[in-house]
């Protein structure tokens, strides 16, 4: 009997960010009979933009637990791999391997942490103020999107419009990567087998995914044609990766 395959989003996204995945997914030979795809909202983003406030990790930990049933596998991008490392340290005996993409253990540096904190609170204010389309331009044109082909960046836009900015604005003031305390010296408790995944062209989680990848006793590191974005960018390389993870 197929595993639900729980799929978490990254910021500004939605559950439809995997739609390109899940069609994939069912092209591969006995995905089907292995995974059953489930991909979630994350409190503050689409069908959750009404979640309780304040948005916490631990709030997202309860809502994934509570959706995904039993055992499961699990798979988080950016953001929802932030969650999805919670998820696996709060309940590991429920998750059975754990794939992250393009996503961090969180910052280290206190000052650091502080000043990407003050960074987000800006953008949360620009979200609450500001048109939308003006904080969605803002966002895809960071470096960490550079490169990425004109019909990625098309999919991921229409996703954001999926969000109500003023719940993207609470989901930032919880979830942010300055309000996380950083995981480094805890993936060493992660026991399942871990995929870490990075984009070929996005050389900073590269860096950090070695690093994860290193650290996690049963880890290993796979790199995907593609940038920050890959779960729009590269569906199809995602799924081959999943039906084999």
């Amino acid at each position: 009997m197929p595993e639900n395959l729980v799929l978490l989003h990254g910021f500004a996204g939605t559950h439809r960010a995997w739609d390109g995945v899940i069609a994939a997914l069912a092209r591969e030979p006995h995905a089907a009979q292995r995974y059953r795809p489930l991909a979630l909202d994350l409190p503050g983003h689409g069908h959750e933009a009404d979640a309780p406030r304040p948005i916490t990790f631990a709030g997202c930990v309860e809502r994934v637990l509570a959706c995904a049933g039993g055992r499961f596998a699990l798979c988080g991008y950016s953001l929802g791999g932030r969650v999805a490392m919670h998820v696996a340290l709060a309940a590991p005996a429920r998750v059975s391997r754990l794939v992250l993409v393009s996503c961090s253990a969180g910052i280290e540096d206190a000052r650091e942490r502080a000043a990407r904190r003050a960074a987000d609170e800006r953008l949360a204010r620009e979200l609450e103020r500001e048109p939308f389309e003006q904080f969605i331009e803002r966002w895809r044109a960071q470096p960490l999107f550079a490169g990425e082909p004109p019909e990625a960046g098309e999919r991921a836009r229409a996703d954001h419009r999926r969000n109500r900015p003023d719940a993207l604005a609470a989901a930032l003031r919880g979830l942010g990567a300055g309000h996380m305390s950083p995981l480094w010296g805890r993936l060493g408790e992660l026991l399942m087998p871990v995929t870490v995944v990075v984009g070929e062209r996005d050389r900073q989680y590269a860096a950090l995914g070695r690093r994860a990848a290193a650290a996690l006793p049963h880890g290993q590191l796979v790199t995907l044609p593609g940038g920050h974005g890959l779960a729009l960018e590269s569906p199809a390389a995602l799924a081959r990766l999943l039906a084999r993870a």
